[in-house]
């Protein structure tokens, strides 16, 4: 069974830091790309970051540009996200996936979320 468990949401105030972890198991993830989506109140759910397997390769938002940061423990099955500078508008539920391609179009496996709260 396919699990991936993400960690280290919270509370946190505008321009304090947090690092989200994800856990991954259940299947081999060998060649697959890891990332994270998120989704604020009453808006679609969003590509926030996405790492490759083979170089590590990483791709962000726009609006996260700069501020957060993937990287991955293929010896850990671990995938994070290191985030600086928080603001509000960061304020959502964030999700872990993974999918064959960095692409990211609608990525095969999810998380249940973990929820980051960024107060003013």
């Amino acid at each position: 069974q396919v699990q991936l468990v993400e960690s280290g949401g919270g509370l946190v105030q505008a321009g304090g830091s947090l690092r989200l972890s994800c856990a991954y198991s259940g299947r081999t993830f060998s060649g697959y790309a890891m990332g994270w989506f998120r989704q604020a109140p009453g808006k679609e759910r969003e590509f926030v970051s996405a790492i490759s397997w083979t170089y590590g390769t990483t791709y962000y938002a726009d609006s996260v540009k700069g501020r957060f940061f993937i990287s991955r423990d293929n010896a850990k099955n671990t995938v994070y996200l290191q985030m600086y500078s928080l603001k509000p508008e960061d304020t959502a539920v964030y999700y872990c996936v993974a999918d064959p391609s960095e692409v990211m179009v609608a990525p095969e496996y999810w998380g249940k979320g973990t929820l980051v709260t960024v107060s003013s």
